[in-house]
């Protein structure tokens, strides 16, 4: 049988596939300061405030901050754009798009003064890690605030430290606590503290992690989600066990703190109810009487 020109059963039928349309290629536009944009997944719009790394942060009318990845996904002007870093050393290089210098905790960097005078009022934390990781973030403010962090080494004695303080309307005291859920040990110390003679000049919050290592994000850490411990293992050696890390001494503890310690830059690394919390704590004990 001769081959029919015009036979529609031809022997390629992805002869022509090739001639759909290209994927349009978006407008890339540099991620400058004050530049407004829409993030299309969650229609949050605001304009640039900073830019690190591969991160995007934008403020809205209401002051709202979040953080976005750099990449497709958002609108300009109702038009599809892809956000990319500003080029180093142009109108639109680091120090255009992040404007102002920032602190790690986001905050807007204080000129360079004489180191001030330490506020009476202290914030206790439970223990050197959680002191080291507050510090690593907040530490600049604290500094500039002239705020005090000193660590407790548990909370079981906190409403013996607190009598003792003797806080007052202008020497507050401010405490970050692990664990601090409903019916926890830790929970009844907070309310115990607060019922007491000095409970209106103390704040006690926390974080409902077992531990402050915790309050790290898995995407710092290059894991989808932290191990889950059985509660017949002490929590960090289990932990240490799940990555493989040795676990046998504090020595060997304490290293394993400094490499989830090394991948936290900014505040970006830790997780929002941490956040939420500290901040609350430095608003409390520099609040003007």
């Amino acid at each position: 049988m001769l081959d029919d020109p015009f036979d529609r059963y031809g022997s390629d039928v992805l002869a022509d596939y090739n001639r759909r349309a290209k994927p349009v290629e978006l407008p890339r536009v540099e991620a400058e300061f004050d530049l407004v944009v829409e993030e299309v997944a969650s229609d949050f719009c605001g304009s640039v405030v900073s830019v690190e790394g591969r991160m995007v942060e934008l403020e809205d009318r209401h002051g709202k901050r979040r953080v976005f990845p750099l990449d497709a996904g958002f609108l300009l002007e109702g038009r599809a754009v892809q956000l990319v870093p500003p080029r180093a050393g142009g109108a639109g290089g680091p120090g255009a798009a992040a404007g102002p210098k920032r602190t790690a905790s986001g905050s807007i960097a204080a000129p360079l003064e004489r180191a001030r005078v330490a506020r009476p009022s202290r914030i206790y934390v439970e223990g050197r890690h959680d002191a080291e990781l507050v510090e690593k973030v907040w530490g600049d403010d604290l500094r500039g605030e002239g705020v005090v962090v000193e660590y407790l080494e548990g909370v079981d004695d906190l409403d013996a430290i607190v009598r003792e303080f003797a806080p007052t309307r202008s020497r507050r005291v401010g405490v970050l606590v692990d664990h601090l859920v409903p019916g926890s040990k830790e929970s009844r110390i907070a309310e115990a503290v607060a019922r007491g003679p000095f409970g209106a000049n103390v704040l006690v919050v926390g974080h409902p992690y077992v531990d402050i290592w915790q309050s790290v994000t898995p995407k710092a850490l290059g894991i989808r989600a932290w191990p889950t411990v059985p509660r017949s293992i002490e929590w960090k050696h289990g932990i240490c066990e799940a990555f493989g890390w040795p676990h046998d001494s504090q020595a060997d503890i304490a290293r394993a703190w400094k490499r989830i310690l090394s991948r936290v830059h900014t505040y970006t690394d830790l997780e929002p109810v941490l956040l939420g919390r500290v901040e609350q704590l430095i608003d409390f004990v520099t609040e003007p009487e």
